[in-house]
């Protein structure tokens, strides 16, 4: 399959199979949780689609970014957090029910914040170079079709099917994986010398962004009075974010390389970060300990 194939047909399909596997993991029960745990659940999803954006267009003003990287970083910004967010908050022993329901409220919240944000972004970060309009009502059809649909699909399979449910998580979510490191090298190939360029010039952006998702997670947690396995897993949700969406929107969607940039280093990067997460989490015991039978 070559880099058009990939971007047009692979990173939706693969996008689409993620998200199934997120409803395959999923009861309706699991939305309890918004009610039982109120301000975890309200507070990581205000920090998802709030203020990690906002904290997204702040680096690109303060580092004085270029249009085309300060609108990719906005938009890796304004993603929800990724289904690798669930796994990363069982290794170290956070809230699984609290990650679960907010990846799946952020990512519904998200098809409409997210072209909110990026259209805003490409209004405010124009230039003579960047002359890209994003198309709003296709976007939120899009997103539905590859959000909301498939989430639902994955529900209905777990519910009747519990078994091929087990089977079929971990299945979609190595392929989706897969698509997406297959989509990340195919970029910075086709960039050549450019991704030198553009990673230098964006790279301290993405990390900062990281880590102070990380922050606003762990510490902002805390000061609203969540416990520590709640403010970790809203840390996590926060740092490992859906990073295929983000190349999604780029490359699909406004077709640009150059404002994939921020989005393909974020997912790389988020895996250093989440695993240094879950060493942190599990030296100084901020995650509860596994329940046993």
């Amino acid at each position: 399959m070559d880099q058009a194939s990939l971007v047009e047909i692979g990173l939706p399909a693969a996008l689409f199979l993620i998200m199934v596997g997120m409803g395959l993991t999923l009861t309706p029960k699991d939305f309890r949780e918004v009610l039982i745990a109120p301000r975890a659940t309200v507070y990581g999803l205000v920090a998802q689609i709030v203020l990690l954006p906002l904290v997204g267009v702040g680096l690109a003003m303060t580092l004085d970014l270029s249009p085309t990287l300060a609108v990719g970083l906005v938009i890796i910004a304004a993603c929800p957090g990724g289904t690798t967010s669930n796994l990363f908050a069982f290794l170290g022993r956070g809230d699984v029910a609290l990650s679960i329901v907010l990846t799946v409220a952020a990512s519904l919240v998200t098809v409409v914040t997210l072209p909110m944000f990026t259209s805003w972004a490409l209004g405010h970060f124009r230039d003579s170079d960047l002359v890209l309009e994003l198309p709003v009502l296709r976007t939120i059809l899009t997103l539905v079709v590859i959000i909301l649909v498939p989430v639902s699909i994955g529900m209905t399979i777990r519910h009747f099917r519990q078994d091929w449910a087990v089977k079929g998580e971990k299945l979609v979510s190595v392929f989706g994986l897969l698509v997406l490191v297959a989509v990340i090298v195919m970029l910075l190939v086709d960039l050549g010398g450019e991704a030198l360029v553009l990673l230098r010039q964006g790279g301290a952006a993405v990390i900062l962004l990281n880590l102070i998702g990380l922050g606003l997670g762990l510490f902002g947690g805390r000061l609203i009075g969540l416990s520590r396995p709640q403010a970790f897993t809203v840390a996590i949700e926060l740092g490992i974010k859906n990073g295929t969406l983000g190349l999604m929107v780029t490359l699909t969607l406004l077709q640009s390389d150059a404002m994939s940039v921020p989005a393909a280093v974020y997912g790389v990067m988020m895996f250093l970060f989440g695993f240094l997460m879950i060493g942190y989490a599990r030296l100084t015991g901020i995650g509860r300990a596994p329940v046993t039978s």
